[in-house]
């Protein structure tokens, strides 16, 4: 079996704060900027991975949703708990950085986990927790 990971989807509230984080702060090119109906779908990716990618998408506008669902979904992304994700980088330190000087909300510096990973987590605009890793 072939299967590889094609993209990923993140929600977003606010998609020029989105765009700002993932393409001006984490330096990943924009494949699609998709409006409908009022919102915006962006999909953006690492410019030597093609293949991968990550929709910013509207949040609760799938259909079959309710309404106690869709305020469910908004307060947990208004805390931070709704979705994430986990990155790795060569340079964890310069990366760190570049994130930390855009003012995002920093969750942890880079540490040494227990678990043998070097990692940091920031809060992107919506509130998702983007984990990222230090490869090795």
């Amino acid at each position: 079996m072939d299967i590889t990971i094609h993209s990923s989807f993140l929600p977003q509230d606010d998609p020029d704060a989105a765009l700002a984080f993932y393409r001006d702060t984490l330096g990943f090119e924009v494949r699609k900027d998709v409006g409908y109906n009022g919102l915006r779908w962006i999909t953006v990716g690492p410019a030597d991975q093609p293949g991968t990618s990550i929709v910013l998408h509207p949040p609760a506008v799938d259909p079959g949703i309710t309404d106690d669902e869709r305020r469910t979904i908004l307060e947990m992304m208004a805390k931070g708990t709704y979705g994430g994700i986990l990155l790795a980088t060569e340079d964890l330190d310069g990366t760190f950085e570049r994130v930390q000087a855009s003012d995002a909300e920093v969750v942890q510096e880079p540490t040494e986990q227990p678990y043998g990973v070097r990692d940091c987590a920031v809060r992107d605009p919506a509130g998702n927790l983007v984990r990222i890793q230090e490869l090795r």
